[in-house]
């Protein structure tokens, strides 16, 4: 089951782009093995950097993550998940080879945010970006949203303390979303765009995944609207 929420972006005409975004809880590592993680589908360099981490729980969230990604991007394309490669396009600020993640063999968008005890995948047919992220501690709030955009900075300072930490990780996800999305990452300056409101050819949205984190999807687009559709389960191939 998902949910469904529309949001404006761009100028153009047409029906809305439809971006799809799962949130998913990632299995703990005291349960043990995973059926939700099956290294067979994964490539050789995502097994060695599984294995390399060295905490229980790390290991399992990137291996969760991963299948999760593949799985869904083979119900995508109807590409076998362990056929599906992977590559970067180049990055906008510098023309280096780390820009947005691509798919070498399909036309599909994606992008994928983990951390804690949640992954958020995005997949559109449009550029997109995803971003979930803890809501941080009281010092680390305020320092971090003097670093952004001057409105998004005295939005945040302005609220009370104790509300400071949920509203900066609001702004910051929806920040990271939009520079995945770019493909430039913190290659571009942080403080160079306000995230509050959809940005020319963008539309942000933010995405609900319950106390403790927030969430937001970022998608390229010059249609009159983007349609986020969210789901909570993986599909079956």
């Amino acid at each position: 089951m998902g949910t469904t929420a529309a949001s404006g972006a761009g100028t153009g005409p047409g029906v809305p782009d439809e971006v799809r975004v799962w949130v998913l809880r990632v299995p703990t590592a005291a349960a043990g093995p995973s059926s939700a993680i099956d290294a067979s589908v994964l490539d050789e360099e995502e097994r060695r950097r599984m294995a390399a981490f060295v905490r229980d729980e790390d290991r399992v969230r990137y291996g969760f993550a991963r299948t999760a990604l593949r799985t869904i991007l083979s119900a995508r394309t109807g590409e076998a998940p362990d056929a599906l490669r992977f590559a970067r396009d180049p990055c906008p600020c510098c023309d280096e080879p780390h820009g947005r993640p691509v798919l070498t063999s399909a036309a599909a968008e994606f992008s994928l945010s983990y951390g804690s005890s949640l992954v958020l995948i995005g997949v559109a047919s449009v550029p997109v970006g995803v971003d979930v992220e803890p809501v941080p501690d009281p010092g680390a709030a305020e320092r971090l949203a003097r670093m952004l955009h001057p409105a998004e900075s005295a939005e945040v300072l302005a609220v009370p303390p104790q509300e400071r930490p949920a509203a900066f990780a609001v702004l910051w996800a929806r920040k990271e979303a939009y520079l995945k999305g770019l493909g430039t990452g913190f290659g571009r300056d942080i403080a160079a765009d306000d995230v509050r409101g959809d940005l020319p050819g963008w539309c942000v949205t933010d995405i609900p995944v319950g106390p403790g984190h927030a969430a937001a999807v970022a998608a390229g687009s010059a249609r009159a609207r983007t349609v986020v559709r969210v789901h909570h389960a993986l599909p079956e191939l």
